[in-house]
C-alpha cells in the first residue's frame, strides 16, 4: 500500500488571523508531505508493506521501529487535524459531543479551559486530544512527538497540533494564542461524526 497525502478539506486562505495559506504550505505542504514520503519509504518491500495505516504504526510501536512508527503515526495525526477545523466553525458544540462534554466535564467552558491549558502546558512537542475511551467516557489526552488515541485503544475525537512547526509562522513562539484560535475553527460536524 502506497500512503498519500490528503488534499486539504477547505481553501487554505480561508483562515485568516489562525493559519495563513504560507503556514499551510509549510505545515501541510512541507512536514506532512515529508512523513508521508518518509513512511513510504520505510514500509517499502517488508513486513508493513500492503497494512493499514493504523495497523502499520501499531506494529511498528509494538516492534519499536520509530521509523515506521514516528512517521506513520504523524501522518495520522496530521490527517486528523486537518479535519478537525474548518472556516466559519467554531462555537459551541451540539449533538452528542455537546452531551457528552457537559456529562463528562461539567460545562463547554470547562472543556474549553481544561482542553487548551493541556495544548499550551505540552512540553516541547506533540498533540492534545479529545478521545472516547473503552467505557465511554471522553478525556483529554497530551502525546509527546507522534502518539495517537488508538495506541491505548481509544477514539480520536478531537486534536490540535503543538508542535511549533504548526503555529511558528503564524504565531512566532506564541502558541496560547494559536490554541485560543484554534476554537473559531474547530469542526463539530466532523467531531460528532467521530462519535
Amino acid at each position: 500500500m502506497t500512503f498519500k497525502l490528503p488534499e486539504l478539506p477547505f481553501e487554505k486562505k480561508d483562515f485568516k488571523g489562525f493559519i495563513s495559506a504560507e503556514g499551510f504550505d509549510y505545515h501541510h505542504g512541507k512536514h506532512h508531505a515529508a512523513y508521508v514520503n518518509n513512511l513510504n519509504a520505510a514500509v517499502k518491500d517488508n513486513n508493513y508493506s500492503g497494512l493499514s495505516l493504523e495497523d502499520a504504526v501499531k506494529l511498528a510501536h509494538k516492534e519499536g521501529n520509530m521509523t515506521v512508527f514516528n512517521n506513520g503515526s504523524q501522518h495520522f495525526n496530521h490527517s486528523f487535524f486537518w479535519n478537525c477545523m474548518k472556516p466559519n466553525g467554531g462555537g459551541e458544540p451540539d449533538g452528542e459531543i455537546a452531551k457528552l462534554i457537559e456529562r463528562d466535564f461539567g460545562s463547554f467552558e470547562n472543556f474549553k479551559s481544561e482542553f487548551s491549558t493541556a495544548a499550551a502546558k505540552l512540553f516541547g512537542a506533540g498533540w492534545a486530544y479529545l478521545a472516547l475511551n473503552e467505557q465511554g467516557k471522553i478525556e483529554i489526552m497530551k502525546f509527546s512527538n507522534a502518539g495517537s488515541p488508538f495506541l491505548e485503544n481509544k477514539s480520536a475525537l478531537l486534536t490540535i497540533d503543538v508542535w511549533e512547526h504548526a503555529y511558528y509562522i503564524d504565531h512566532r513562539n506564541a502558541r496560547p494564542n494559536f490554541i485560543n484560535l484554534f476554537w473559531d475553527y474547530v469542526n463539530w460536524n466532523f467531531v460528532n461524526k467521530q462519535l
